[in-house]
């Protein structure tokens, strides 16, 4: 069977964690029914973690991190994936738990596996990832529940990050009027640039005052970070306004009250792309490659090896990284 590279974190004896490049063979692979040979992944913030040694992501090492992967199928024993097609692996248990998108192949049950549509190449379908498909899903539900562009603004909490960047790029494409939220100096630059109508900083929308209610500003919302943010925004939406979530970077806890859903009918939904339904899945992949697919995405992203891995890693842990990081196998 291949011997391939693999990027590889180990648990050292004095409990902690390092990472280098080996080689693996196919045979070391977890069971599953389709082999495919990865031509690119990403780098998430989950990956990073996973990297990392957090039990919360990651229960046992060694282990390769990814949690999306781009490529080939090299062998398949199931008939609805044959031997050459390029295909989409995005979150599941990859790159957690099960070997992942930072080595040259992975081996899955082919309930993850989607086709790749035509309108997408394998790179770009990377470039989106996990954080593309997690806006996708984001605002498929949004426009769902009613918000159109002549409602009024939408606003994007952790604009700079990926999963932000992507909703920032795909809500534009749409003819959202958008609004960034960043705490980078360099994110004004960034999210204009990508097509936001305003930027605001995080002090803008950490409404401390304790008040239930404020100006209804806003008829949508993509939220990455959760905590007083999204309390204060929550407060800030119009009547029938709705708020996709997503994240806790901020926190996990929402010091909210009813008021905004009993008085103005504010709806929010819980977004997770992880395990949603295949269909709805599928689905969103289609759209990303035709009438959603953002423009300018090459612009946005920086394409580096398993051996540029390290110092990405250690940029997105500190906050740094902007737009979207691909890695070619």
């Amino acid at each position: 069977m291949p011997v391939f590279q693999a990027f590889y974190v180990s648990e050292n004896e004095d409990k902690t964690f390092s990472n280098q490049i080996i080689e693996r063979s196919t045979d070391d692979l977890p069971a599953g029914d389709v082999l495919i040979r990865v031509k690119y992944s990403s780098l998430n913030y989950k990956d990073a973690l996973s990297s990392i040694g957090n039990r919360g992501v990651t229960r046992n090492y060694p282990h390769t991190p990814g949690i999306d992967a781009a490529g080939i199928v090299e062998a398949s024993d199931s008939e609805a994936f044959t031997v050459g097609e390029q295909v989409i692996v995005t979150g599941f248990d990859l790159g957690m738990n099960t070997s992942g998108g930072f080595g040259e192949y992975i081996r899955v049950p082919a309930k993850w596996v989607v086709k790749l549509p035509r309108g997408l190449r394998l790179k770009e379908s990377m470039i989106l990832g996990t954080a593309g498909l997690t806006a996708a899903l984001c605002i498929d539900k949004l426009i769902k529940n009613g918000l159109t562009p002549d409602k009024g603004k939408v606003i994007v909490t952790g604009a700079t990050g990926g999963v932000g960047t992507m909703a920032v790029m795909i809500l534009v494409k749409l003819g959202f009027d958008v609004v960034g939220v960043t705490g980078k100096a360099e994110g004004e630059v960034f999210l204009l640039g990508l097509g936001a109508k305003e930027v605001v900083s995080r002090e803008a929308v950490n409404d401390q005052s304790g008040r239930p209610m404020l100006k209804g500003i806003y008829a949508g919302c993509v939220d990455t970070v959760g905590g007083n943010m999204l309390a204060t925004i929550l407060k800030s939406m119009q009547y029938n306004g709705v708020v996709s979530i997503c994240g806790l970077v901020q926190s996990p806890e929402l010091p909210t009250s009813v008021f905004p859903f009993i008085l103005r009918g504010v709806s929010m939904f819980g977004i997770d792309s992880s395990e949603c339904d295949i269909e709805w899945r599928k689905q969103m992949w289609k759209n990303l490659a035709r009438k959603w697919k953002p423009e300018g995405m090459q612009t946005i992203t920086k394409t580096v090896s398993l051996k540029g891995l390290p110092k990405e890693i250690k940029k997105i842990l500190k906050g740094g990284q902007m737009g979207r990081v691909v890695v070619r196998l």
